[in-house]
């Protein structure tokens, strides 16, 4: 079952404390936005971590830390690269810690959806090379192919330079090949 972000962020997270400045007036535009772009920020969180409840535990920790930071992210205009470049962050500091490979049990029912039984076979081919990936090169092949970012945007996600995050995505399209291909 996916989470849903109404009632559930703000009834396991949200406290006096951490509300923003002016939170009244915040409150409704922060809401607006998670009702908006959970599922494709939930999709985001489990196709770069691979792991269910890890990328669920992500993405609340993202929401928690931008309901902080509410009006001035808001202000920025990009809440959507913000949370991105919280759940990369938090599951690059987690990989470092923890140094675990994790299960993708159900990737392909994050991958786009399709209507023939090529695109399906397609989907379950693209969910078994994206399981061998290294965690940093799966995050960057998700966000330049099946969430359509720019090299500058997945640079600065990343923590990275564009040219590094070109050289990644380069690198894992020929690795990809090989692996289809049979070929070195």
């Amino acid at each position: 079952m996916m989470m849903t972000p109404v009632g559930h962020y703000h009834d396991s997270m949200a406290t006096q404390e951490d509300a923003p400045p002016a939170a009244s007036c915040c409150a409704d535009d922060f809401e607006a936005y998670l009702v908006a772009n959970w599922d494709a920020l939930h999709r985001f969180s489990y196709l770069t971590i691979g792991n269910k409840q890890d990328a669920e535990d992500a993405l609340q920790e993202a929401a928690a830390n931008l309901w902080r930071h509410w009006a001035r992210v808001r202000a920025a205009g990009d809440p959507t690269a913000y949370m991105r470049r919280a759940i990369v962050n938090a599951r690059i500091s987690a990989w470092r810690k923890s140094r675990r490979m994790v299960a993708y049990a159900d990737m392909e029912a994050y991958l786009p959806h399709a209507n023939d039984a090529q695109s399906r076979l397609d989907a379950i081919v693209a969910a078994d090379l994206l399981r061998t990936m290294p965690r940093k090169q799966r995050a960057i092949v998700v966000m330049r192919f099946l969430e359509d970012m720019t090299f500058r945007d997945i640079a600065e996600i990343c923590g990275i330079t564009e040219a590094a995050a070109r050289s990644s995505a380069h690198r894992s399209l020929l690795a990809m090949r090989a692996a289809i291909t049979g070929e070195e």
